[in-house]
């Protein structure tokens, strides 16, 4: 599963970029790998920013920093989105997004 999410996860200086696919107004907010495409489901709609919202809520949770050490800097109004995480590194990423893959698993 690590080198299917190495394909998602661009590592730069002092943080990383994740590529996910967004679908919005599911019955759940989390994260599935499916197809080998990381995919973010949240119950917001693509309406008013409510869903770029929750994917930044998400994603602050899931790596435990500020909602403003997480920005879409690509895809903001598209559904392929590419999401920065400053203060983390590409080996802390994976084992996060592993960790919410496990997790969304039962929804």
């Amino acid at each position: 599963m690590e080198e299917a999410l190495r394909a998602y996860i661009t590592e730069g200086d002092e943080y990383v970029d994740i590529q996910i696919h967004v679908k919005p107004e599911a019955r759940f907010t989390g994260l599935r790998l499916e197809a080998g495409e990381l995919v973010f489901y949240t119950e917001e709609p693509p309406l008013e920013g409510r869903a770029n919202a929750s994917i930044i809520r998400f994603f602050s949770r899931l790596f435990g920093v500020s909602s403003s050490m997480v920005d879409i800097v690509y895809g903001a109004r598209s559904r392929t989105k590419r999401i920065r995480i400053k203060g983390v590194n590409a080996d802390q990423a994976i084992q996060k997004i592993i960790e919410a893959l496990r997790e969304s698993k039962g929804s």
